[in-house]
């Protein structure tokens, strides 16, 4: 019997886990698979086959970063700081403040990342749980992030707009990762902030999602997961998440969430803008929507060929069956797949998706007002 302790080991206890150690490293050997690197006590050693990422000292992230001398990026949950392991490899450090409680999120991060080896997933290659200091190596990506490749407002000379034929590439690549997550592990991952901002770019402009702090993991055979609050970026959240009534929590709301970032690629600006010259384009979908409906031009910049317009055409249909308000008409990403690599005439047009249809069978009662314009609500809440 191992007597081994750890700063905190809720996470793992609540799944029944037990200590197991490797390399080193400790480990929480779950009931399904080894996930997380910060054991219970008690219990006995793990026989592990997936080579945990490192753990490094805070002295270790300030000498790969040259003492944070490079920012890549920051956000609500820190800072991205370009670094280099002694082998000579580039990494983005991402430096995490404000943590909450006992530091759920980065918990979090680390056993969702874990469980995961994908093209289509950033790769985690280690980890610093020092007191206070928490940070986490991944592997750098030339580009960065998708959203400063997509938003006119952040195109400049050096941000060239992406080709059609990359726009579907990498529509295709994060479908591939999301089918992965979803089916392809032993344990199901649900992202619940799937945006451009957290998919990142190689070289190649191969798609690698990232960010798992908001990540929930449940056992494959549920179809849905219980939750205690929303969690998610206001203009990509599912509609489940903030508006009682309309369906459970389920990997359907990753899809809802691909399905806007998709349209916001088609588009290249946020879907719900308000610096538009007329108030009927506003919410995006519902413009382009009726555009197909009368079978009129898509008016989208950048398509010179008739090949742009399929492919253009296409990923707005596909977004559009994503968007949709209940979560069982929204396909799952393994048909989001077959889609894609389908003929855009087999693909038939989805209904407008909204909330103000007279003949909704959903009530509209929200927990956050802030929320309607983009599910395209525009009646009276009850």
């Amino acid at each position: 019997m191992l007597n081994w302790t750890a700063p905190n080991c809720s996470a793992c206890e609540e799944s029944g886990g037990e200590c197991g150690i490797n390399h080193e490293r400790f480990r929480c050997c779950g009931p399904v698979r080894a996930f997380v690197w910060l054991c219970v006590p008690g219990g006995n050693q793990g026989t592990l086959s997936h080579t945990a990422p490192r753990r490094y000292t805070y002295k270790d992230i300030k000498r790969m970063t040259n003492s944070f001398q490079e920012k890549l990026g920051q956000g609500g949950y820190g800072y991205v700081y370009k670094g280099k392991l002694r082998d000579g490899q580039l990494v983005a450090v991402k430096l995490l403040k404000n943590l909450k409680g006992n530091g759920e999120e980065f918990i979090n991060e680390v056993a969702s990342i874990s469980k995961t080896s994908h093209v289509n997933v950033v790769n985690l290659l280690g980890f610093c749980f020092e007191g206070s200091k928490r940070a986490l190596v991944y592997e750098f990506m030339t580009n960065g992030s998708l959203e400063k490749f997509i938003f006119k407002s952040n195109i400049s000379e050096a941000n060239q707009q992406l080709s059609w034929e990359t726009l579907y590439n990498i529509s295709l690549g994060i479908a591939q990762g999301l089918e992965y997550l979803h089916r392809g592990c032993n344990a199901r991952i649900l992202h619940f902030d799937i945006k451009p901002h957290n998919i990142l770019l190689d070289r190649n402009y191969c798609p690698k999602i990232s960010d798992f702090g908001l990540a929930k993991i449940c056992p494959r055979e549920e179809s849905t997961v219980s939750m205690l609050g929303a969690r998610g970026t206001a203009g990509y959240i599912a509609p489940e998440l903030v508006i009682r009534g309309i369906g459970g929590v389920s990997h359907k709301s990753d899809v809802y969430s691909y399905g806007m970032m998709v349209m916001e690629m088609v588009s290249g600006r946020k879907n719900t803008e308000a610096e538009v010259d007329h108030t009927s384009e506003i919410y995006f979908p519902h413009w382009i929507h009726r555009r197909l409906g009368l079978q009129e031009e898509l008016g989208l910049h950048g398509i010179t060929n008739g090949e742009d317009k399929g492919i253009a055409k296409k990923m707005i249909i596909i977004s559009l069956w994503c968007i949709q308000i209940d979560p069982r008409d929204r396909p799952a990403m393994t048909q989001v797949m077959e889609m894609l690599k389908g003929s855009v005439e087999a693909l038939p047009i989805p209904p407008k998706p909204t909330l103000s249809s007279p003949s909704s069978k959903f009530p509209v009662a929200t927990t956050d007002n802030s929320s309607l314009l983009q599910f395209g609500a525009t009646s009276t809440t009850v």
